[in-house]
């Protein structure tokens, strides 16, 4: 659909929806919930609010800031969830009815668009260019980087994201000194990926989270692990889209970060 000059009246909900899936196309992806709209609001939009996760917290500062919709990361509505609407699932929902406000998440369709998604834009802010693509519908980016050892990477990676970074180092059979000049990333909880990575040829790969046997991996795999927080590395994704949609449709845009230690 062409954009137009919406900047009197906003744009509808159906065209919000259009120009989201299609820049993003989620039918491509096999996902844990649904993409797309998951609240349904007012008709007319002409300001966006963008956030990482549909918390509490973000719903009211988004009804602070008169927003007519709210786009995420992650939203409400996952596969093999509790389907009653009680307690927290009640109260969020209660407020994005009760202001009449759409809300849109996008979850791996957010993670994996090429120019605009979470992992190419924590690669922008990180100053790495993407050379190949990794991991199951290939989310994982890898790079060619220079730092002078792991510990200096780690350094890069916690002074960037204002975040602590868990760093598991090499084990034993590789050398924690050697310069790091192959790195692997996917953003949030991609613990899962670390062993595509180590195939793709990384010597040390950055994600959100870690759990228990990635560490033991890493020490046997010779390959760095940095857990750098799940909403740390997953922050830029959201903001990036909705601007990009705003901008195009003449609407008001504005990111809202929640914080979380996560």
């Amino acid at each position: 659909m062409r954009p137009m000059d919406t900047s009197a009246h906003g744009i509808s909900r159906t065209q919000l929806l259009q120009a989201f899936d299609g820049l993003l196309q989620p039918e491509r992806f096999k996902d844990y919930g649904p993409n797309g709209l998951q609240v349904e609001g007012r008709a007319q939009i002409c300001h966006i609010v963008s956030g990482v996760t549909a918390s509490r917290a973000l719903i009211e500062a988004a009804i602070a800031a008169r927003a007519d919709a709210i786009f995420v990361h992650h939203g409400l509505f996952w596969r093999g969830q509790d389907g009653r609407v009680t307690g927290w699932m009640k109260q969020r929902l209660q407020l994005l009815l009760a202001h009449d406000i759409n809300l849109f998440a996008y979850h791996l369709p957010l993670d994996a668009h090429a120019e605009l998604g979470n992992n190419v834009r924590l690669g922008h802010e990180l100053g790495w260019r993407p050379l190949a693509r990794f991991g199951e519908q290939d989310l994982g980016c890898v790079a060619a980087v220079h730092y002078a050892d792991v510990q200096a990477l780690a350094g890069h990676v916690a002074q960037v994201l204002r975040h602590p970074v868990t760093l598991v180092p090499p084990g034993p059979g590789a050398e924690a000194a050697e310069p790091i000049t192959r790195v692997a990333w996917c953003t949030g909880g991609a613990q899962s990926y670390f062993e595509a990575a180590v195939a793709a040829g990384a010597q040390a790969f950055v994600t959100g989270e870690i759990s228990e046997p990635q560490a033991h991996l890493a020490r046997e795999l010779g390959v760095a692990y940095l857990a750098a927080g799940h909403h740390a590395t997953e922050r830029y994704g959201a903001p990036a889209v909705a601007a990009h949609v705003a901008q195009q449709w003449g609407l008001a845009h504005s990111f809202i970060d929640i914080d979380n230690p996560a």
